[in-house]
């Protein structure tokens, strides 16, 4: 495969977390365990969800498709990376690279979108809750699925599409586990305004519109609950929040915190070290979170695990 502007590029290298020969194990050992975890867990949440009618709700609903995104989002990377460490290579193909960038993109968006429209989910549920069985139909929930998956491909196309048009010397060592699309840009021996300019617009509005949407939903949130009289009514409106309250916490916070450090400090190793927190930590602990908390998941997961 070739890129545009006549460069012939057949492969890339990644650097991986860190080059020490004797850190090498330690790092396989401990990305397959996060990994064999992040599956499973995730795994456990779909099968319990999809197992127990009592969980055919809306909520649980959106959750086993989080759960399913978070597989989908971690199997983009560490697998390969687990191949390099084990086979002593850093090479990705160009091909193997542009198709986890695509993948990558996809899957941290739709976890975003996700995210979202569980925190809408929320809003209806304590703020209408009269109204949330008509609202929040298997028609509309299903939809809004729909238009997050589509949005999150057509968003990961257009990017992986403009890279194939960007020309790349002679220095392709990518400082990063994987290949991460502003890393791979940053290699490119040709202009790349579009790309940034497509980037970083993407990043504000697909980003950002949905952080604001989700800190509506919570501001409207947490009016109702103020507005409840008893403490007991508080704590039971709360408690089907704390959950995604959580996740959207520890999502937010740890690419955030990647984003705005690393643009503090320049330093790619550091970045891709930071960023294994919301790229393998938070979808490893998100099936704990909401089982840990949650009563119905609980419960749904010893009648599985029993049978």
């Amino acid at each position: 495969m070739e890129p545009g502007n006549g460069t012939h590029i057949s492969e890339f290298h990644l650097l991986g977390l860190s080059e020490e020969p004797e850190l090498q194990p330690i790092l396989f050992g401990l990305f397959l365990s996060m990994y064999l975890i992040t599956a499973l867990g995730n795994l456990l949440i779909i099968l319990a969800v999809s197992s127990d009618s009592h969980l055919h709700t809306p909520m649980y609903f959106f959750l086993s498709n989080l759960s399913l995104v978070d597989i989908c989002f971690t199997s983009t990377t560490i697998p390969k990376m687990l191949v390099n460490i084990q086979t002593q290579s850093k090479v990705i193909t160009y091909a193997g690279c542009i198709t986890q960038m695509y993948f990558y993109i996809h899957f941290v968006g739709l976890d975003d979108f996700i995210l979202t429209v569980m925190a809408y989910d929320r809003y209806v549920a304590i703020c209408h809750p009269l109204h949330y069985t008509v609202i929040m139909n298997p028609h509309l929930c299903g939809l809004l699925v729909l238009v997050s998956w589509i949005i999150s491909i057509l968003n990961s196309l257009l990017e992986s599409i403009m890279v194939l048009d960007v020309s790349f010397c002679s220095d392709l060592e990518i400082p990063h586990f994987f290949c991460e699309l502003k890393e791979v840009v940053q290699l490119a021996c040709s202009d790349t305004f579009p790309n940034d300019m497509v980037m970083y617009f993407s990043a504000g509005l697909l980003g950002g519109g949905p952080l604001a949407g989700i800190l509506y939903s919570y501001s409207k949130i947490v009016s109702s609950i103020c507005a409840i009289s008893s403490v007991e009514g508080k704590y039971k409106a709360f408690s089907t929040c704390a959950s995604h309250l959580s996740v959207v916490s520890l999502f937010y916070g740890t690419s955030l915190g990647v984003y705005l450090g690393s643009a503090g400090t320049h330093h790619s190793q550091s970045s891709a070290v930071a960023s294994v927190m919301y790229t393998v930590v938070t979808p490893m602990l998100n099936p704990f979170i909401y089982s840990l908390r949650n009563k119905d998941i609980k419960r749904a997961l010893e009648r599985f695990l029993g049978r």
